[in-house]
């Protein structure tokens, strides 16, 4: 039995600044039958193409990349307060180097085919649109580029249609 419901787009009345950039999400996708998840902080919602999206941006070297570009979808998950030590620890490993979601203790599901985490109060299910690497001429405001990329790794950004939402039953 399953401990979600599915939510339209348009009833979701979360803050997104709150919920990315202060709450934090898992940005999670499957690569050869492994899945890999990071902590973001950085990305949106809104309406392009006629279509409900969400929109992330990852840096070169972060190993989930390389899972979000081998794959066509990826979730978003977002989680209650107590979770916060775990995406702060997802979010300084790299599961090069070890199981990180192993050690997380977070239980891994799919959905379609789509890892994202049992323990998440809401999944958003994205099918990838649009991708592009952030060029340096095309950042106006050079403080940013200086601030951001003093090291060049510019971030990549993807686009994706929101195909699902699901949110944690109340008990």
């Amino acid at each position: 039995m399953s401990h979600f419901i599915e939510l339209d787009p348009k009833q979701l009345q979360k803050n997104p600044f709150q919920l990315i950039g202060e709450d934090w999400m898992l940005v999670t996708a499957q690569k050869d039958g492994k899945a890999n998840t990071m902590t973001a902080s950085w990305g949106g919602v809104g309406i392009l193409w006629g279509k409900n999206i969400a929109f992330i941006v990852l840096r070169p070297q972060r190993y989930t990349k390389t899972f979000v570009d081998h794959s066509q979808k990826f979730s978003l998950s977002f989680f209650d307060d107590k979770y916060k030590k775990i995406l702060s620890y997802l979010g300084s490993v790299s599961g090069r180097e070890e199981d990180k979601i192993a050690k997380s203790n977070l239980t891994l599901i799919h959905e379609n085919n789509i890892p994202y985490f049992e323990e998440a109060k809401m999944s958003i299910f994205c099918k990838k649109l649009y991708v592009q690497e952030f060029q340096p001429e095309c950042i106006l405001d050079k403080e940013i580029a200086e601030k951001w990329y003093p090291d060049k790794d510019y971030h990549t950004m993807y686009v994706g249609e929101i195909t699902k939402i699901l949110i944690k039953k109340e008990k």
